[in-house]
């Protein structure tokens, strides 16, 4: 039952590719400036929260899928789309009414795998574990590449942004030349890249 509505939920994804509205890669806002941020942490990940000389206070955590962690005093924290260094200054602004300036390191131990689907004109398609910052080649290369019958000027990454759906277009040229930001734009667990 479940394989079949994440079947039909993406073939419903897919024919939204269809349209025309979609943005591409190298112009959507701030993707350059989210992917020099570097890593934030997502659902699954196994968190690290060290408060210096506070062990009692200092935390080994896994994410839960609503974004949150539970840690000593402070109770439920949001976490997900957050960088390390700045959940470390949120904490350190929150710890302030239980110690004297408080110092806080994150680190993450464990990432878990961004799961994407790959559809349309690949040899394989089907959904694939990828490592953080996986890019849309790293997804293509799992499905076994394009098949003779792919438009390489019509690849798409479909996300879903809240309530928003996001299409983002690559061209195919762009993504094996190094050309712009496809090359380097990451893909987030739920990404559907779509190959007309």
């Amino acid at each position: 039952m479940q394989r079949t509505l994440i079947v039909a939920g993406l073939l419903s994804l897919a024919a939204c590719s269809h349209n025309d509205n979609f943005v591409w890669v190298d112009d959507l806002r701030d993707a350059a400036a989210k992917d020099a941020a570097g890593y934030t942490i997502s659902a699954g990940d196994l968190v690290s929260v060290q408060v210096w000389n506070q062990d009692k206070m200092s935390a080994r955590v896994r994410v839960r899928q609503d974004g949150r962690v539970s840690l000593p005093f402070l109770n439920d924290v949001e976490v997900v789309g957050k960088a390390p260094a700045t959940l470390a200054r949120e904490l350190e602004a929150s710890l302030k009414d239980y110690v004297l300036n408080p110092m806080v390191y994150v680190a993450i131990e464990e990432t878990r795998p961004v799961q994407v689907s790959v559809i349309g004109e690949v040899s394989r398609p089907g959904m694939y574990p990828l490592e953080p910052g996986a890019t849309v080649n790293q997804a293509l290369a799992s499905a076994g590449g394009l098949t003779e019958f792919a438009d390489r000027k019509r690849i798409f990454v479909l996300r879903h942004d809240k309530k928003d759906l996001t299409r983002i277009r690559f061209l195919y040229e762009s993504l094996i030349r190094a050309v712009g930001h496809a090359p380097t734009f990451r893909l987030q667990s739920g990404d559907v890249i779509v190959v007309e």
